[in-house]
């Protein structure tokens, strides 16, 4: 369908907010939803207050142009309307995070670990959900692309690249990239649990003013 669970949403952007890309690719818009969704939390939530200026480059890509409506138009920088392997071949932009949501399992599994493998040439990380236990969906909406073809595993997933899985029981929800980006990734969600602790938050508050006035104090000395 032109569309996704919803029950994984908030975990989704979650991990989207605190990647704070500058740039996205969108793979299988669908309905454009996590296009909205990006727009809204990444750009009316920078404190800037315009609703008409947007900062950040989101890009789509969807293999069935009837999906597409005056929605998409407005809401991504570039849609492109065609098989995801011909757009990653011809893109020369790099993208900071790339969303596959619902969308893996529409591929054979050695097409699959083919698109993962040109993702990451072409991004920074990539954002999976792909369901545990697929349906046994066909075409729906009169499109074929839509067809159930795979089922894939957390080890198939985590053997492509350093990863960090986010617990869910339907769902396989991972972010894979580089060493680097999922080591800063899974420090800032350990810091958001942790500030979640009575009393934590305060004295990580207060520990952050202290350090910035020593540094204040220090600047002023040299």
């Amino acid at each position: 369908m032109p569309s996704s669970q919803h029950y994984h949403i908030s975990k989704i952007m979650d991990i989207i907010i605190h990647i704070n890309p500058m740039s996205i690719l969108d793979i299988g818009t669908g309905f454009g939803k996590y296009g909205v969704l990006c727009r809204e939390y990444l750009e009316l939530w920078d404190g800037r207050h315009n609703y008409s200026q947007f900062l950040r480059r989101i890009d789509g890509v969807e293999v069935f142009g009837d999906y597409i409506t005056p929605l998409h138009k407005f809401v991504y920088n570039n849609i492109y309307i065609s098989d995801i392997m011909e757009v990653l071949d011809k893109i020369e932009s790099r993208y900071d995070l790339v969303l596959l949501i619902d969308v893996l399992e529409h591929f054979e599994k050695h097409q699959g670990e083919i698109l993962l493998h040109k993702i990451l040439d072409k991004s920074n990380g990539v954002l999976i959900s792909t369901p545990k236990k697929p349906s046994s969906q066909k075409d729906a909406f009169g499109n074929v692309y839509e067809t159930h073809r795979s089922k894939w595993t957390k080890g198939e997933l985590s053997n492509l690249a350093p990863n960090l899985f986010i617990n869910d029981r339907v769902s396989h929800i991972a972010y894979l990239g580089n060493d680097g980006n999922v080591t800063r990734l899974k420090r800032n969600l350990r810091l958001k649990e942790v500030s979640k602790i009575p009393g934590v938050s305060f004295s990580m508050n207060r520990a952050d003013r202290l350090i910035k006035k020593v540094t204040r104090m220090k600047n002023t000395i040299n």
